[in-house]
């Protein structure tokens, strides 16, 4: 395969390196992930994580592995187990849905690399389209609160929402963004706080329970998220609490925008219980671990719930910011999203 390059993803030396995102900021560590269990365990881990990224890294993987000889038989059980390794991320399911036509091809190895690349092209078009959508939206002086991490690192392009508030601030209309620190493993303030330094954008870091005195202060004048998967009713799985600002944002009557590629609409998942919630690791609250040890504040026997998303309906949502443009919530009622005859 051609050398290939991301904020997160690289192909190179015929294999394929991801950026761990548990190390930053701090390093910038490339991790070499020459099969199956390692990516899954990446992907577990949230070494390499964003709906869009964990299934480009999958079809990527899938055509290397293919290149280095592995039989087709064998190539459809790494897809499946691919396939099961984050429940709620649908842009997976769709990518390896796509990787599996090609695997079923004669010529499969050069199907599987073709798909592959133009997964990875198509992301960054994606992208492009979703931001000048988006970015339509964005008044000038805009103070905006964001959630989780939406940007280059998730994507292979410049990101979702991210990507949206990168090009408001290339065109001046950013005064400042509001970064929630967003649980699990503070992808807010480890994550987004560093590409919005790299990309020169102003922001402060808040932590999750701040948000609603900004609002109340009037400091936050729209809130954008990402999305794992919006159901076919407009409801909306992403990152945990982002339910709470959808609710905050309605009772202040700030607008709050979902900012996703098509290939996370699930249009076979008809509503947002029906769609799977990963639990994570109950280490994840009772204390921290990182390049300075581990920390436990909680007892020993401490139960958890610590699920790594949650639901918000469409009735919360001011507007679907796709790569196809904006769909408000009167296209949404009229089933825009629903399963096409």
């Amino acid at each position: 395969m051609q050398t290939l390059s991301t904020t997160s993803l690289q192909v190179r030396d015929n294999q394929l390196w991801i950026l761990d995102q548990q190390a930053l900021p701090q390093q910038k560590i490339w991790c070499p992930t020459p099969d199956v269990a390692t990516l899954v365990g990446h992907i577990k881990a949230l070494r390499v994580r964003g709906a869009p990224l964990i299934g480009l890294s999958a079809s990527l993987l899938l055509a290397l592995l293919a290149e280095n000889g592995m039989p087709q038989a064998r190539l459809a059980d790494a897809l499946e187990v691919l396939r099961a390794s984050r429940p709620t991320a649908v842009n997976l399911m769709n990518n390896l849905d796509r990787m599996k036509l090609a695997l079923a091809q004669e010529n499969f190895v050069t199907a599987l690399t073709f798909e592959a690349l133009r997964l990875v092209e198509e992301d960054k078009a994606l992208c492009n389209s979703i931001a000048e959508a988006g970015n339509a939206l964005i008044k000038p002086g805009s103070r905006l609160l964001t959630h989780c991490n939406t940007g280059g690192l998730a994507t292979a392009g410049v990101g979702t929402a991210l990507g949206v508030i990168a090009l408001a601030h290339q065109q001046g209309k950013v005064a400042n963004i509001w970064v929630d620190e967003t649980r699990p493993l503070l992808q807010g303030g480890r994550l987004t706080a560093w590409e919005l330094g790299e990309l020169g954008v102003p922001y402060q870091l808040i932590c999750d329970s701040m948000a609603a005195s900004l609002m109340a202060q009037q400091q936050v004048d729209a809130i954008w998220v990402g999305a794992d998967r919006i159901a076919a009713n407009g409801d909306v799985a992403n990152k945990i609490g982002t339910y709470s600002l959808a609710v905050l944002a309605h009772y202040h009557g700030i607008p709050f925008y979902v900012a996703a590629p098509h290939t996370t609409l699930d249009r076979h998942c008809p509503n947002g219980a029906a769609i799977p919630i990963e639990q994570r690791d109950a280490r994840e609250v009772t204390g921290v671990a990182g390049r300075f040890g581990d920390v436990q504040w909680a007892p020993d026997n401490a139960r958890v719930y610590n699920p790594a998303f949650d639901v918000t309906p469409a009735a919360l949502i001011s507007g679907w910011v796709l790569d196809t443009g904006v769909v408000t919530p009167a296209q949404v009622a009229g089933g825009i999203f629903q399963p096409r005859v």
